[in-house]
């Protein structure tokens, strides 16, 4: 037992004062809250923290919180906003934070934590695009000390002062210092300054004793290299303050966040995997095909290589499979882009022959995707065949097996399930057509008489996986990023709506916007996500393809990022995509309407068919169309039969009808049209609830809405533009606040997000919070009253591109309309000219430079758009260099660039321009190692400024001056 009064009798053991100062700036109504790992500070259950208190000092507002810790305390930690409830409506981003007590540190005294919010940019240059690639040589630092204070005081009137400073663009032998107002700081001079120390991680730190009478303090970080050159850190000075209360703190941590330094900036290219051709590939690009891509990367200026995305697509065994969005596994590579002669060292001769012919047979303008594929199978069975127990047994497959096996055993059983039943709709596989992992076992067991086709597929999947990953090492170590992208969607017939069904809504979704739907009338068919399902494990499928895509690269594109904040959802059995809704998002209830005056919901939600919109849309045909699709319930009022009331029977009972009649008109005019009047309504009926309604989108365009009278007209329009423009924004914002956080913390890629179309209030500060970068294409701005982007206005975290796969190139887009050139010509150039109607390599040179120069983080190009640099390049007709057209669900993605990476790696004059336009434009660039030569086109290194596009626009003008007035 043990002895209480000895216990009583001993000295009572002193606590330490921890203080915590952050400044934030909160909305009404909002609080700022600590948590941490130990039980004082919640043990991360944020309702358990620490919530502080504010004051104003001068125009800031400071939050404050205090607790009472034993000696030998540490903790990780991070900050909230919460609201009254205690409940997140933010949180900081990057790494937990660190408390650490000083050693050796008195009870009673009183230790200062001053931290600054993290936001997703801080975090940024701990992603692997930085810390792996970009900024890598830091990686070679030695550790001089571990975090935290390592210096005692006990003078009462001095204060121990921890800096501390994030810095991970650190040239070699160069130190960091902090300099000030005081001794203490070198009065301002480097000399006397304080020296940090490296603690790893990107982290520099470092104590000084500085008297209580040389307070406030002035300070800056500064760099100081071999060269003996000082470079401060931008911005203000920092000011610290201490706390003139009865307990003033006898150490003051200082987490100062990055240094301020000349945003980095760097460019990048964009080209498909299937794009590329090389003199080794089979008709298509190959994974190996960018070691090659890469060195011309280096070589031309460029930090980034940007692909569309990679995995298996063969869902239908044919030319629609090109499709790079629809992915049959989210997981599987694509065994388009296998390098067969890599395969093996020991090809049989007859193999080594078909290899050959291959190559001359499938160099064509085009992808033949269809050929291509099964061309590569056929040789990777025969290979398979010949060496499949060497490799299965191999270590190296055993290791990939083993990490691989929850995704490629259900990959494999899918895959050989479509080929014996002949179709990927697995509702039509009989018992196989639900998943059970017992199911699973029996058909990939060694017992199984389909077992080598298993192993197929396994063998693909490992020399697929081997192939990309020596690609991607190859990237890093020549200072690359690898950039690849997480498309919103996945077929309906997929590996994972077969093995993850809960996870998904077989009605339908896409990956364009409404407006897009308005313009083109098209429908791609993606189900919708069950995100309440998938949040049971915080999103576990989703951290699943993130963790696999950060095998290989160390950046992502988030396709129609919109898609995490809320989806456009069309019913199953729509083949358009208007008569939609947004998921998640608050209708129009009938409640609602009524108090408004609105009452007569069925006129407004079904289809508003008059004879006289039949005789003006089918002419003469009008009675037999209306006899056969429609009933008459009303004088001249009419609905659709109900075998007839979808857009898919519709189309089904069509075919039947113009197999049977003789019309004038097409059968797609006559679709058309009974389409149209199919969605002529003005509200959408929710089918789950009747008395809710949705607003349809482009009402106003319906003759429905324009026959309404004037009050229900004024009021169903300003609904209707609260529905898609106000309503649901505090909605979509806590959705993506409980998706992407799941997204972004399950790697440490550099994530970028696609934002283009219809953006909701809510997007933008989303995505600045979560440190996401946006994307920028000039010719589809997303400022209010703008024709065309203004590069130098662009904001820092963005992507700025002149086009993109999913419209027509640069050189496309300049010639082919007149009236748009001319106006872009006056706005932009500010000139009046005619220009020219060519897209010259001085009218290329002019977009690059605009965007190279902009303030944008990358600047990322499609290659089509830099070869139109030189003349050489040009002589394939614009038209046929865009990857997709966007109007045509069934495009056929088949791009190959018409010049070979050897070809373009000779092209020195080519380089040097690219080289030149980076490096001159003051962004960052691969090293080409000591031999590098200064490959400038321009004069000097420039900084951006806002009067530098006038000089290039003079120097444009006068370029195309000459040429108009020679021809």
């Amino acid at each position: 037992m043990n002895d209480l009064g000895l216990l009583s009798e001993g000295k009572s053991v002193k606590s330490v004062n921890v203080s915590f100062r952050i400044p934030y700036y909160t909305h009404w109504g909002q609080r700022l809250l600590v948590c941490g790992s130990e039980p004082i500070l919640g043990s991360w259950s944020v309702k358990k923290g620490l919530l502080l208190s504010p004051v104003h000092e001068g125009e800031e507002l400071i939050w404050y919180g205090n607790l009472s810790v034993p000696n030998g305390f540490t903790c990780e930690y991070n900050y909230y906003v919460v609201d009254d409830g205690k409940n997140v409506l933010r949180s900081e981003m990057g790494k937990k934070r660190i408390l650490l007590l000083p050693e050796g540190i008195n009870g009673g005294e009183t230790v200062q934590f001053h931290d600054l919010w993290q936001t997703g940019g801080d975090a940024m240059p701990f992603t692997s695009a930085f810390k792996d690639v970009i900024f890598r040589r830091s990686r070679n630092l030695n550790i001089e000390r571990p975090l935290g204070v390592q210096t005692r005081c006990d003078n009462a009137d001095a204060v121990v002062v921890h800096f501390k400073i994030c810095c991970p663009n650190i040239e070699e032998k160069t130190c960091v210092y902090v300099i000030g107002s005081t001794a203490k700081l070198g009065q301002w001079k480097i000399q006397g300054g304080l020296k940090l120390s490296y603690a790893g991680d990107s982290i520099w730190q470092g104590d000084a004793v500085i008297p209580r009478s040389d307070f406030p303090l002035k300070y800056r970080y500064c760099k100081y290299d071999k060269a003996e050159n000082v470079s401060l850190e931008t911005g203000q000075n920092r000011d610290l303050s201490i706390d003139s209360s009865k307990n003033p703190p006898g150490y003051i941590f200082l987490s100062d966040g990055m240094m301020r330094e000349m945003p980095w900036r760097g460019a990048g290219v964009a080209i498909p995997m299937f794009s590329v051709r090389s003199e080794n590939d089979l008709g298509v690009g190959e994974f190996l095909d960018l070691k090659l891509l890469v060195d011309w990367a280096v070589e031309s200026g460029f930090h980034l290589v940007q692909l569309l995305p990679i995995n298996d697509t063969s869902v239908n065994g044919m030319w629609w499979d090109s499709y790079p969005y629809s992915s049959l596994s989210v997981f599987a590579l694509h065994p388009l882009y296998l390098r067969v002669q890599a395969l093996t060292e020991n090809f049989q001769e007859d193999v080594k022959k078909e290899i050959e012919e291959a190559k001359v047979r499938l160099d064509g303008k085009d992808v033949d995707y269809e050929a291509t594929l099964a061309t590569k199978l056929s040789i990777a069975k025969k290979v398979f065949a010949q060496e499949k127990d060497l490799i299965l047994n191999s270590s190296s497959f055993q290791q990939y097996f083993s990490e691989n096996e929850e995704w490629l055993k259900p990959y494999a059983a899918f895959c050989f399930l479509r080929d014996f039943f002949e179709t990927s709709d697995h509702s039509q596989w009989g018992r196989f057509s639900n998943y059970s992992k017992e199911k699973l076992e029996k058909l990939v067991s060694k017992d199984s008489l389909h077992y080598n086709i298993i192993c197929f597929h396994y063998y693909v999947q490992f020399h697929l996986h081997s192939q990309l990953s020596q690609a991607a090492e190859y990237a890093r170590n020549k200072g690359v990023i690898l950039k690849g992208d997480l498309p919103i969607g996945v077929d309906r017939n997929s590996v994972d709506t077969w093995v993850y069904p809960n996870l998904f809504r077989m009605n339908t979704s896409t990956g364009a916007p409404p407006d897009y739907f308005a313009k083109n009338g098209q429908n791609w068919g993606f189900p919708t996500y069950n995100w309440e399902e998938m949040s049971k494990d915080n999103y576990a499928w989703w951290r699943g393809r993130l963790t696999q895509m950060a095998k290989y690269f160390t950046a992502y594109r988030i396709d129609h990022i919109l898609g995490f904040f809320r989806i456009w959802e069309l019913p199953e059995h729509a083949m358009t995509g208007l008569i939609g809704k947004f998921r998640p998002s608050i209708p129009l209830s009938q409640e609602e309407l009524e108090k408004e005056g609105i009452w007569d919901f069925d006129r407004l939600s079904r289809p508003y068919i008059k004879q006289e919109f039949l005789q003006e849309k089918f002419g003469a045909s009008w009675t037999l169309i209306a006899s056969n699709f429609l009933n008459e319930y009303q004088k001249g009022r009419y609905e659709f039969k109900e075998d007839c009331n979808t857009e898919k029977r519709i189309a089904s009972n069509l075919k039947t009808f113009s197999e049977k009649s003789m019309l004038l008109e097409s059968e797609d005019k006559i679709r058309h049209n009974l389409f149209d009047l199919l969605k002529n309504i003005v509200l959408i009926r929710d089918p789950e609830d009747p008395r809710s309604f949705y607003p349809r989108f482009n009402l106003e365009d319906t003759s429905s809405f324009q026959d309404l009278d004037d009050h229900s007209k004024n009021v169903i329009k300003r609904l209707y533009y609260d529905y898609y423009f106000h309503r649901q924004d505090d909605l979509w914002r806590q959705n993506a606040m409980k998706t992407l956080p799941a997204l972004l913390n399950s790697s440490d890629m550099l994530a970028c997000g696609e934002d283009l179309g219809l953006i909701p209030a809510c997007v933008h500060p989303v995505m600045q919070e979560l440190g996401l970068i946006g994307l920028r294409i000039q010719r589809m701005p997303s400022e209010p009253g703008l024709e065309f982007g203004i590069p130098s206005q662009y904001s820092y975290m963005t992507v700025c591109a002149p086009s993109c796969h999913d419209c027509s190139t640069l050189r496309a887009w300049w010639e082919e309309d007149e009236e748009r050139r001319c106006k872009f010509f006056k706005t932009v150039v500010g000139s009046d000219i005619v220009p020219s109607s060519k897209c010259t390599p001085d009218i290329a040179r002019f977009f690059i430079r605009q965007h190279v120069e902009a303030p944008s983080m990358w600047a990322i190009f499609p290659l089509q758009d830099l070869l139109a640099l030189k003349e050489e390049y040009m002589t394939r007709p614009a038209t046929e260099e865009t990857i997709n057209d966007p109007t045509n669900p069934k495009h056929y993605w088949r791009y190959r660039v018409h010049v070979t990476l050897e070809g373009l790696m000779k092209d020195k004059e080519l380089k040097t321009i690219l080289r030149g336009l980076v490096s001159g434009s003051g962004r960052s660039h691969p090293s080409l190692g000591e031999s590098e030569e200064v490959l400038v086109s321009i004069t000097g290194k420039q900084q951006v400024s806002s009067g530098k596009e006038n000089t290039i626009a003079k120097q444009l003008n006068g370029a195309l001056k000459k040429e108009t007035s020679v021809a």
